[in-house]
């Protein structure tokens, strides 16, 4: 179920020259979406294949009364209607989420494997990215995913630029790719809007949800990894980057050098080993119950970009880490985040409007049909 977050990534443009904050309520949206939305039932009988008939071409997208065929044929280009329509972006790019057009029906895990089995859908599904990134001023140049600069890219990036629900549209299309069998056409556009915000300074304003949202749709964690070293790299000033590790100056002077735990000594000055206990007829199990579970959670070192770009949930008692798994939280802060999030893997419908103090996840499409203010948009869009 995906969350209101009226704000959150509307703003994030305006924050290209403030101290970037750190977000877990988007941290904990792509938890759940990276780990296939923990506890979430499908709740739409498996005959409702509303997105596959779609992209068949066999019903229209509700409430345009406008068939697949037409707007790949008709919008395409159509800068304007693209940008003020905002319904028909959750029937293009569908998600296991329901978003503000409550017309578009959420996918269910039975629909993406019959989707992925349709030719014509997947034909089209492409298509509808095609024209998406157009759109946005990018080309598909093969069929890997890569992609580059279009002709006409200095006009739109200069209006993707000043246009913030667009930034949601982007997280929709992210997720979506990954849904429906494209997981790897996502780390090339993530990387290539980083380059062009970080590097080129086309893109300025996009770099805080590029590094908060786009960068953590890839459920790859190498992936993560290297997106986040990239942009480690490049961004300035370099001390406020804060979803990767520590620089080593940082990290050394703000922590204190560990000293182990002095030895207890003995009269003949040596350092005294610990006498064997006594036997005892309890078994050690049994005398120290929760040893065993303690070990069962040890597990291997991880990676410091991985590890060190998390948010800090230690702020809030009742919040579990979404980084206590093997995989990952979210990949990186050094500096405490806003609010505390809920236990990642609770159900979807804790993420309510109420609950969020920002007022924003970017999981909701953008704004409500009617309303292109940024300020309505919402996550996913």
């Amino acid at each position: 179920m995906e969350t209101l977050m009226t704000a959150s990534q509307g703003s994030d443009s305006t924050e290209a020259t403030a101290k970037p904050k750190r977000s877990f309520y988007a941290a904990r949206d792509l938890y759940k979406y990276r780990h296939q939305y923990p506890n979430f039932k499908d709740i739409r009988y498996q005959n409702d294949l509303s997105n596959l008939r779609f992209y068949k071409n066999k019903i229209p997208f509700k409430p345009d009364g406008v068939y697949i065929e037409e707007v790949l044929n008709k919008w395409k280009g159509d800068y304007e209607k693209l940008e003020h329509n905002h319904t028909y972006i959750q029937w293009l790019f569908p998600l296991r989420e329901q978003g503000l057009n409550f017309y578009a029906k959420e996918l269910t895990t039975y629909e993406i494997e019959e989707f992925k089995k349709t030719k014509e859908a997947i034909r089209r599904f492409l298509l509808a990215y095609k024209m998406m990134l157009e759109f946005f001023g990018i080309k598909l140049t093969d069929k890997t995913g890569n992609v580059a600069r279009a002709v006409n890219w200095q006009e739109r990036f200069q209006h993707l630029n000043e246009s913030q629900h667009n930034y949601l549209r982007i997280t929709r299309i992210l997720k979506s790719l990954g849904e429906l069998g494209y997981e790897s056409f996502k780390s090339p556009l993530v990387k290539f809007i980083l380059h062009e915000a970080l590097v080129e300074n086309t893109l300025p304003n996009i770099k805080q949800s590029a590094l908060e949202y786009f960068v953590y749709t890839i459920r790859d964690r190498r992936e993560r990894r290297k997106l986040l070293r990239f942009a480690q790299k490049h961004y300035t000033p370099s001390e406020d980057f804060i979803w990767g590790p520590p620089r080593r100056g940082q990290e050394q002077g703000g922590r204190a050098p560990k000293t182990g735990a002095p030895l207890a000594s003995s009269h003949s000055g040596q350092a005294s080993v610990p006498r064997k206990a006594k036997d005892s007829k309890t078994p050690p199990s049994a005398a120290h119950p929760n040893s065993k579970a303690t070990e069962e959670r040890k597990g291997p070192l991880k990676d410091p970009v991985e590890e060190t770009a998390r948010p800090s949930l230690e702020s809030s008692p009742e919040v579990a880490q979404p980084g206590d798994t093997e995989e990952d939280g979210a990949d990186g802060a050094n500096s405490q985040p806003e609010e505390a999030a809920a236990n990642p893997t609770e159900k979807e419908d804790s993420m309510s409007p109420e609950r969020s103090p920002e007022g924003q996840n970017h999981n909701q499409d953008s704004e409500s049909p009617g309303n292109t203010s940024c300020q309505d948009v919402t996550r996913g869009q």
